[in-house]
């Protein structure tokens, strides 16, 4: 553990990586495992709270390392469904949002990758708000932390679907999935939890090959090129005929099966052409098709509602594809992702 003007996020740092720092540090590397409990399951915010670690050790880590914090900026909690919707303040001074949600089988919470997002969909109020950075894997573990401590809920399910593109952060992602399902710390399970991507194509075989476990939900919102591309320009770099081959090799390599996002948007995407391109696609694939009435955004005109969505679902449901309208949670505080950010950013 070296000295420096700037101490280093032990939030953000595994194991293995912590370990070592104390091994360079002349310390015993048991102490790693203890630390990490402290920091990860017992969710501590300050190195004096670690009864079990000698004084002279807690004032080092002190030193050169920080427990981080989010602020929260905003708190709205649904009276319809105990939905809470975070806006979260970050170091620098921008903002992130997060939502926790309450259903039968437990507590999820959605939470965001990046401040802002790259990928323009022209739908989403994240894109419309503009892309600043990368968040770290302390920042996306802090969602939770912070959530769970202030709720007074235990979050068993997490989603990777609010402000930003997981797979366009990979790296800190992948530490992040890393991090809080090490047994030693968190220790939540891959299975429960979902990662969402508009598509980028060699990223998604990168994710194959390491065999998470965790479930795939690919954002598709039209079953072809020119439709996709008009809303999502990321398609004009990877087009759905890459992305489905992607797609089954995901499946090939892990045996997860694929959710497929649909936001319904009416007058766009939501005929019976629309339907039948649809099915095309993904008829006798092994998926699942969330429909999502969009959400909506005073940017746009894009409408639509349940009704709109479970017109298409019939259609869907007739043609044999398995197929659900994703459950509206929150719609008395804007629960989705975006908006309170942009809000902030315009005060």
């Amino acid at each position: 553990m070296e000295n420096s003007s700037e101490k280093r996020d032990i939030l953000s740092m595994n194991l293995c990586e912590l370990e070592s720092a104390l091994e360079e540090a002349g310390e015993k590397s048991f102490r790693a495992g203890q630390i990490y409990s402290w920091i990860h399951a017992k969710k501590v915010t300050e190195f004096s709270q670690m009864s079990n670690i000698s004084l002279e050790l807690r004032t080092r880590l002190d030193k050169n390392f920080c427990i981080k914090r989010l602020n929260v900026a905003k708190r709205l909690e649904s009276c319809r469904d105990n939905t809470i919707k975070y806006l979260y303040g970050l170091d620098d001074g921008n903002h992130i949002e997060s939502v926790l949600m309450e259903y039968e089988h437990g507590n999820s919470i959605c939470i965001s990758t990046q401040v802002g997002c790259k990928m323009g969909c022209k739908f989403c109020a994240s894109a419309i708000a503009g892309f600043v950075r990368d968040l770290t894997p302390s920042e996306m573990l802090l969602q939770i932390y912070e959530a769970e401590a202030d709720s007074g809920r235990h979050i068993d399910n997490a989603v990777l679907m609010g402000i930003g593109e997981p797979l366009d952060n990979y790296d800190n992602v992948m530490r992040f999935l890393e991090i809080i399902s090490d047994p030693k710390g968190r220790g939540m399970s891959l299975r429960h939890i979902s990662l969402s991507t508009c598509g980028i194509v060699p990223k998604i075989y990168e994710l194959a090959k390491r065999k998470t476990g965790l479930t795939l939900s690919v954002s598709l919102h039209s079953g072809y090129d020119e439709g996709r591309s008009e809303i999502m320009p990321v398609n004009r770099r990877w087009g759905i005929g890459e992305l489905m081959e992607a797609c089954r090799d995901y499946f090939k390599e892990t045996g997860r099966r694929i959710s497929f996002e649909y936001a319904v948007i009416e007058g766009v995407n939501d005929s019976a052409a629309d339907a039948q391109r649809l099915y095309s696609l993904l008829g006798g694939m092994n998926c699942h098709v969330n429909l999502i009435p969009v959400n909506e955004v005073r940017e746009t005109d894009f409408r639509a509602d349940r009704k709109t969505a479970e017109r298409f679902k019939e259609r869907l449901l007739k043609k044999g594809l398995n197929v659900t309208v994703r459950r509206t949670l929150g719609s008395d505080i804007n629960a989705a992702c975006g908006q309170l950010r942009r809000e902030q950013e315009h005060c």
